[in-house]
């Protein structure tokens, strides 16, 4: 069984790592890695912005929840830097995987924060 402390851990990297993914497909030049040559956010990009910064948002309130007021924002600080250096990884690599890390990360961080509050 996996304990409160790591869920929220969890649930901190994946809203960090899926938070990151949206900001970055919001940006015209990550969308056109992912979507092709020419293509632009267009309409997409509001709900991305949204939905990145709920996620950075959401990750800071795991780590806060795991740590405490005093502590968490350096786990914060350093699973922002996590998440940031995996996208970068992925940008660079397998830009069309982008949207898989976006889905992905995100659908675990809900699991493991909704397994933390059934825990806690």
């Amino acid at each position: 069984m996996i304990d409160r402390n790591s869920l929220l851990f969890l649930a901190a990297l994946g809203f960090s790592l899926g938070g990151f993914a949206a900001l970055s497909l919001a940006m015209d030049r990550h969308y056109e890695d992912w979507a092709g040559r020419g293509q632009e956010p267009g309409r997409w990009r509001g709900p991305l912005r949204l939905l990145g910064t709920a996620g950075v948002a959401l990750s800071l309130a795991a780590s806060v929840a795991r740590q405490g007021w005093s502590v968490g924002w350096v786990l914060w600080a350093g699973v922002l830097t996590a998440g940031a250096l995996a996208l970068v990884l992925v940008l660079t690599y397998a830009p069309r995987r982008a949207n898989w890390l976006l889905g992905g990360a995100t659908g675990v961080a809900l699991l493991a924060g909704i397994g933390a509050l059934a825990a806690g």
